[in-house]
C-alpha cells in the first residue's frame, strides 16, 4: 500500500520499516529526493510517480 497521508507514511516508516524519523535522517533524505539527477531519486520517480515524490518531499520536510 502507499500511503496517501503523513499519518499514515509516517506509520509505515516507523512501525513498519522501524525507521525513527529524526531531524537527521529526513535531512539525508531530502538531499537525495531534492535532487532530480539522482539515480534513487529517478527510480523512485519511475516507480512511485512525481506526485508521490512531491508528498514525500512535504512529509519529510514535516519531520
Amino acid at each position: 500500500m502507499i500511503p496517501q497521508t503523513f499519518e499514515q507514511w509516517k506509520n509505515c516508516i516507523i512501525n513498519d520499516c522501524k525507521i525513527n524519523l529524526t531531524k537527521g535522517f529526513a535531512e539525508q533524505r531530502l538531499a537525495v529526493y531534492k535532487d532530480k539527477k539522482n539515480n534513487e531519486t529517478q527510480k523512485f520517480v519511475s516507480l512511485y510517480g512525481e506526485q508521490h515524490l512531491q508528498n514525500i518531499i512535504n512529509w519529510f520536510k514535516q519531520i
